[in-house]
């Protein structure tokens, strides 16, 4: 029988993507106590890279939001499988930090970033409600245009 969450994710329409492989010497989470740390995910699905490119050139606020949002499903899917596929075992998301790779002269990183908060209230309501960073900065690997890591309490 699937878990709370996982009939949350079914009922809003929500399919996660494949945990990625780390692209260099790092794991893609660490658990430590009741804490779990899941590395930045990139605006990809599935291994194919999306929203390449900066905001304020290529893509306006809500692009950004959607990229965000694409960044946060693969730390739920990296969370999932850090927790051996049971997301009812997060009591908290505790904080994420967002990156926007952004033009000097845009301004919209934390809106950007919302995608990616909104996302973790509507999967995990309450508990999803966290502190975070936005922070613009002048590239990001492979030129996506955000990435999202997160820090989960869980049991």
């Amino acid at each position: 029988m699937a878990g709370r969450i996982e009939q949350r994710l079914r009922q809003l329409g929500i399919e996660l993507p494949q945990p990625s492989a780390p692209g260099a010497n790092y794991v893609p989470h660490v658990r430590s106590g009741d804490l779990v740390v899941v590395t930045g995910q990139l605006s990809q699905w599935n291994g194919e890279r999306r929203f390449v490119g900066k905001l304020g050139r290529e893509y306006d606020v809500a692009d950004g939001q959607q990229a965000a949002r694409l960044c946060a499903l693969n730390v739920v899917a990296h969370l999932r499988e850090a927790l051996g596929a049971d997301l009812d075992r997060v009591d908290q998301c505790v904080r994420i930090g967002g990156y926007v790779n952004a033009t000097p002269d845009f301004h919209g990183h934390s809106q950007v970033v919302d995608g990616a908060s909104d996302l973790l209230v509507e999967i995990f309501g309450e508990a999803g409600r966290h502190t975070r960073i936005a922070v613009g900065v002048s590239a990001l690997p492979y030129d996506v245009a955000v990435e999202v890591e997160g820090t989960f309490q869980v049991r």
